[in-house]
């Protein structure tokens, strides 16, 4: 009997507490939050396995396991007292307390700023977590996003002569682990689609050193990479610009590899600025061998020279050390069944009539001289002539150079006198 009455008194003293809260609740004008609001709190205890907030001195919540998010820096280092913000993903746990959660408002507030980051063009830091063939899976707090491989400044672009893909995949893996500052240029958040761009903040940063150059300037610079369309080259204030493999020589070149090695130095032409993008030249440093390509030969002249490749199309031929041309297929007298690669040779020497000459294009046509032809001797006293000339050329090649630069140095004094 004496149970029963003590079972029915914590009973009642039960509902009039349970009164007491509500009614406290109601003076205070005090709501219970809801799963998915954010709420503001005082941090009681932290530690790396939970944190305990006092929510208005009357709510208790925790924050615990993944939920604790230390991807942001404001929920990185929490200690008592600190004043925080956590989002409600259950009203009440067993414990009777408020279940809370950093990682949906860091989530949220990484979003707010990748939005200002696009809206406002300003960087940010992200970490890189994975590569592939295409570029850097990329992380921001726990929002990830991707950075193409066009996308990567130079000094990271993986120039990797022949485009051996194992070892440009190599080279994107050397990056997990390391943070790169980056812009945001497209971000969908619907689609959970972000992109990123290293070579944006790049160009930002390298456009005050490029207002000093000019096109038609040279410069001096080293080689820093080279590819199979062409040579990287960086000079002035770590400005780095690209000789295409057609204005690297002015003859045909089939690998850059060739006729330069990384860390050469070179003396090259700027010949166009887009953007911070620099395009150069080593050629027009040099003297056009083909305005004289007319004095040297004539069509209808028998030369000799040296198969240099073969290609479906006919056969590259080398006349000179500077004059190349071209025999058409349709030039070669071939049989219905014949075929290129079976008659001809790289390095194998034949007598060519040469059947068209145009040096504005940098052409010369040539057919296969009939048999029994013999070289003419206008070609014969050309080429003795360009053998002793060597030494003259390179003369030319040096006095450009000069008078490039003169006139350069003429024009960067008037500007200043115009100022």
């Amino acid at each position: 009997m004496g149970n029963n009455n003590k079972e029915e008194e914590n009973k009642t003293n039960d509902v009039a507490a349970s009164d007491e809260f509500e009614k406290l609740l109601a003076k205070d004008d005090i709501k219970i939050p809801q799963v998915g609001e954010i709420v503001k709190g005082v941090i009681v205890t932290a530690s790396k396995s939970e944190v305990k907030m006092d929510i208005n001195g009357v709510l208790m919540g925790i924050i615990r396991g993944p939920e604790l998010y230390n991807e942001v820096e404001e929920f990185a280092n929490l200690k008592s007292g600190d004043e925080i913000e956590a989002a409600v993903i259950d009203a009440e746990n067993e414990n009777g307390e408020l279940e809370l959660s950093f990682r949906l408002v860091g989530q949220e507030k990484a979003w707010e700023k990748l939005h200002a980051a696009l809206k406002d063009k300003t960087t940010i830091k992200v970490k890189i977590v994975d590569a592939n063939k295409g570029g850097l899976l990329s992380r921001y707090g726990q929002i990830d996003g991707f950075l193409p491989v066009s996308q990567l400044a130079p000094d990271n672009y993986p120039r990797i002569a022949g485009g051996d893909k194992s070892r440009i995949l190599e080279k994107l893996k050397s990056f997990v682990g390391q943070e790169f500052e980056v812009a945001v240029i497209t971000l969908n958040e619907e689609e959970n689609k972000i992109i990123f761009s290293e070579k944006d903040v790049w160009n930002k940063k390298q456009r005050p050193a490029l207002d000093k150059y000019r096109v038609g300037m040279p410069v001096d610079g080293k080689i820093t990479a080279i590819t199979n369309f062409g040579v990287f080259v960086s000079f002035g204030e770590n400005i780095e610009g690209l000789i295409h493999i057609s204005e690297l020589a002015w003859q045909r070149i089939d690998s850059p590899n060739d006729m330069y090695q990384v860390g050469d130095d070179i003396s090259v032409e700027i010949i166009s600025i887009d953007g911070a993008k620099v395009f150069l030249s080593a050629k027009r440093l040099l003297k056009d061998p083909w305005l004289e390509a007319s004095a040297k030969y004539q069509i209808g002249q028998v030369v000799s020279g040296e198969i240099l490749k073969i290609n479906p199309f006919g056969l590259f031929v080398k006349l000179d050390e500077e004059i190349h041309g071209l025999a058409h297929v349709s030039q070669l007298n071939l049989g219905a069944k014949d075929k290129l690669s079976e008659l001809y040779q790289s390095g194998e020497i034949k007598n060519f009539e040469v059947v068209s000459i145009s040096p504005s294009e940098h052409r010369l046509g040539l057919k296969l001289a009939s048999d029994g032809a013999k070289v003419s001797k206008s070609a014969k006293s050309s080429k003795e002539k360009n053998t002793k000339s060597d030494e003259s050329d390179k003369e030319d090649k040096e006095k450009v150079k000069v008078e490039k630069k003169t006139k350069v140095d003429k024009s960067e004094k008037a500007t200043k006198k115009d100022k």
